[in-house]
């Protein structure tokens, strides 16, 4: 089962299981982590999952889709290694992630 850190804006560190299959924010959700709202409940139509992706682990992710990327535009504090956490499906491969959650949704 993978694991999954999910860092805070204050660095408090939460590490979770994830089955895989799911998605990043459904790990988030299950597991009670803070700072994930996913008002749409993780369908892709807002971005309130918005996370910031450990920069080792970005290139290991499936390419944005474009309504992910127009979508991120309405996130607070988007960067370079931003994504919506509902769009980033678990793997595998995806053991060690690392997750930071920005300080304000929406």
């Amino acid at each position: 089962m993978p694991r999954i850190t999910f860092i805070d804006h204050i660095g408090t560190e939460r590490v979770v299981d994830a089955l895989v299959g799911w998605t990043v924010r459904d790990a988030a959700v299950h597991n009670d982590v803070p700072g994930i709202v996913s008002e749409c409940g993780g369908v892709c139509a807002c971005a309130t999952c918005h996370v910031y992706v450990e920069r080792d682990w970005f290139q290991k992710l499936t390419p944005m889709s474009e309504s992910e990327k127009a979508l991120l535009e309405f996130a607070s504090e988007p960067r370079p290694n931003s994504r919506l956490s509902c769009q980033i499906d678990v793997t595998q491969d995806l053991d060690g992630l690392i997750i930071r959650t920005p300080e304000h949704q929406g």
